[in-house]
């Protein structure tokens, strides 16, 4: 018959020490580190498991945060990337635009003759006018109308990179032909497939007739729908109030082997003020500023993130401090046995971590799968990458590793004079 008596913590065997007449077992060293963080992680495990539904409530309210802060994240990268889709599709080393522009759907009109000026430097090889405006667009197959993006160049010039523009370079030089944005929304009417039911097909865009003759993609912004490409003189027959020379953006072609930031030091200093000389970086980062600082919009989406995390986090918190005080007198028990407060807030810090990585996976696969749906009803880019995986992770990492420290404050109760 065996008399041995139950061991002091069911739920954690290892941690109990034989009672009883046997021979005493001979001294052990204290674990290492690393040896003894996987036991406080272990048993941190075997903690959140005794109470499932309450382990479920931690992992949801994990994942919730994720999912939250994925998608903040995801529309804040979204508006950035649609802002700046057609300041990165421009082949230019450097830009004159006005100081007075806020964003390239706002233009402030700069004088064409600053595009010949820059022609008397000698490392300059190209000086292309690039003419931005928005038109009324009329839906081919119900007649409503629609505010569209205008972007006019000299499309011989090379200056811009969409994809399918090429191919159509010889069309846009003829009078009153368009490309039309294939990523534009929806509500601009079924273009492609109208294009390839009749070829070519006439449409009103700002009062005049143009024909639409091919497909490029750009991609809808927070500041325009939709847009198409047309030549600089087919957007002076669509925009007839603006004056010839009047543009909005000037991109400048240097010759190779010229130096960049060489360059565009003399340019600063022979052109007047009402230019201002920058390289693309600083042309995007010009664009980025106003969604970032002049809008609500940069600030809304970081403050939804932080909210995400500090609901999580308070979630988090009520679980393990819920856990803590339904396992006071185990804790005490620990104590009583010669448990450090430190390793008792490993063990802590271990559920953190479990709540984190468990809260994570789902929330990840499911922000992955809602980029995709809302990417396809919005057309905005929105992806995974490797990149915000980890910055989210590291962020719910440490809303979860916070929330532990906070709970570790029980711990104190803990108190085996107190508990027996």
């Amino acid at each position: 018959m065996n008399d041995q008596p139950p061991p002091l913590l069911p739920w954690a065997p290892e941690l109990a020490t034989p009672t009883g007449g046997g021979p005493a077992a001979a001294p052990r060293r204290a674990p290492g580190f690393v040896a003894a963080s996987l036991l406080a992680l272990r048993l941190a495990w075997r903690q959140l498991r005794s109470e499932k539904a309450r382990l479920a409530s931690a992992i949801a309210g994990v994942m919730f945060a994720c999912v939250l802060v994925f998608m903040q994240l995801g529309f804040r990268a979204a508006l950035f990337d649609s802002a700046t889709a057609l300041i990165g599709a421009m082949r230019g080393d450097l830009f004159l635009m006005h100081p007075m522009t806020l964003a390239s759907f706002k233009p402030e009109p700069l004088p064409r003759g600053r595009a010949y000026q820059v022609l008397a430097v000698p490392e300059v090889e190209r000086a292309v006018p690039v003419y931005l405006a928005q038109a009324t667009w009329r839906n081919p197959e119900n007649g409503t109308r629609r505010a569209i993006q205008l972007i006019g160049v000299d499309t011989d010039a090379g200056v811009l990179d969409f994809p399918g523009l090429a191919p159509l370079v010889e069309q846009l030089k003829r009078a009153d032909t368009v490309a039309f944005d294939v990523r534009s929304r929806p509500e601009f009417g079924a273009v492609a497939r109208l294009l390839a039911e009749r070829g070519p097909f006439p449409v009103e865009v700002g009062n005049r007739q143009v024909d639409v003759v091919g497909l490029i993609e750009i991609g809808p912004s927070f500041g325009a729908d939709g847009n198409i490409v047309l030549s600089d003189v087919n957007f002076r027959r669509v925009v007839k109030e603006r004056l010839v020379s009047a543009i909005d953006l000037v991109a400048i072609k240097l010759r190779p082997g010229s130096d960049v930031l060489a360059v565009q030091r003399q340019l600063r200093e022979i052109l007047p003020a009402d230019a201002m000389v920058l390289t693309q970086a600083e042309l995007n980062a010009h664009e980025r500023r106003y969604w970032e600082e002049a809008t609500p919009i940069g600030f809304i989406f970081a403050f939804g993130s932080l909210m995400g995390l500090v609901v999580g986090m308070v979630i988090v918190y009520q679980i393990l401090f819920s856990d803590i005080a339904g396992h006071l007198k185990e804790y005490a028990t620990l104590k009583a046995m010669g448990y450090s407060n430190w390793y008792l807030g490993r063990v802590v810090l271990g559920a953190s971590l479990i709540l984190a990585v468990a809260g994570f996976i789902p929330g990840f696969l499911l922000s992955t799968f809602l980029y995709d749906v809302v990417g396809a009803s919005t057309f905005l880019p929105l992806a995974m990458d490797a990149s915000r995986a980890t910055s989210v992770f590291l962020m719910i990492f440490t809303m979860c590793a916070v929330a532990g420290l906070l709970a570790m404050r029980k711990l104190r109760d803990a108190n085996p004079a107190d508990m027996f």
